[in-house]
């Protein structure tokens, strides 16, 4: 497994206790939870960035995934989705260095591994439209 994949797996899995606790802000469990998930720096610091600059546009994330999740609330998807559709949305946006079809790709397989069997199906449906609806037209 790619160190990039591995720190995305593990920014999940803040994400998702962050989110379980309805908490914004990771700092103040940041340095627990890195104890329990050690990464090699490079790892872990582009793990920190994508559960930083999730939690910090969560408002605009969430009313993306929103707009484009017909039929579904926020709050009814399963954690995990939530979670692996945000930090995506925040790499779709936000990160220069992530072309976007590696991001969709990356959220998709991470799907697989922690979601349900509709899962992937339903992460890159909500994905690709918020793509295609983000992308300039020429």
């Amino acid at each position: 497994m790619g160190k990039r994949r591995k720190a995305r797996e593990v920014a999940l899995q803040f994400l998702y206790e962050l989110d379980l606790n309805a908490e914004d802000d990771p700092a103040p469990r940041e340095k627990e939870f890195w104890a329990r998930h050690p990464l090699a720096e490079e790892a872990r610091t582009f793990s920190e960035t994508l559960v930083r600059g999730t939690k910090a546009n969560q408002p605009k994330i969430d009313q993306l995934i929103a707009g484009c999740a017909e039929h579904w609330e926020l709050e009814r998807m399963a954690v995990v989705d939530r979670n692996i559709l945000r930090m995506s949305v925040y790499e779709l946006l936000w990160s220069q260095e992530v072309p976007p079809k590696v991001a969709i790709n990356e959220a998709i397989e991470i799907a697989k591994k922690f979601g349900t069997k509709e899962s992937s199906r339903f992460i890159n449906g909500i994905l690709d439209r918020i793509h295609k609806d983000l992308r300039p037209t020429s």
